[in-house]
């Protein structure tokens, strides 16, 4: 099926897979299947706010994708994990105007988990549409520096 009239893409809004986030318990344990697949040594980066880990794996098509260890107990991620246990996370569009995205979306009524753009991993400004909003996987709108 092919949407039609997105008004975010009539604004000259375009969106690219950034990368997809996986919950792991810890970044060793989930680093283990990248190392056998030779994807070479990941960034790796704590996002104190959001109290989270990441190993970041760049793929030759520019996608990434991104290991998150809970650093905190009540950390998003320590929550999905208790919930889910291990697996996809979240799914990352790149954007090249957040604050304009953002802006579109509350006024048509999306729910995001913040009304502002959060700092993110790698200097990204980040912020996360809501699952409901999503068929019920979490997406992170992210605008590189």
């Amino acid at each position: 099926m092919m949407i039609k009239d997105n008004p975010l893409t009539k604004q000259g809004i375009d969106f690219e897979l950034d990368h997809i986030g996986i919950a792991t318990p810890s970044l060793d344990e989930g680093k283990r299947i990248y190392e056998a697949l030779s994807l070479g040594d990941p960034e790796v980066e704590e996002v104190p706010t959001e109290k989270v880990r990441v190993a970041m794996y760049e793929l030759a098509n520019g996608a990434r994708i991104e290991l998150l260890e809970p650093t905190h107990p009540d950390s998003p991620v320590a929550k999905f994990l208790s919930r889910r246990g291990p697996g996809i996370h979240h799914i990352c569009l790149r954007v090249k105007d957040l604050r304009k995205v953002m802006d579109e979306l509350l006024a048509g009524g999306v729910r995001l988990t913040s009304q502002e753009p959060k700092p993110g991993a790698h200097g990204c400004w980040v912020t996360f549409v809501h699952p409901s909003e999503a068929g019920g996987v979490l997406l992170e709108l992210s605008q590189r520096p």
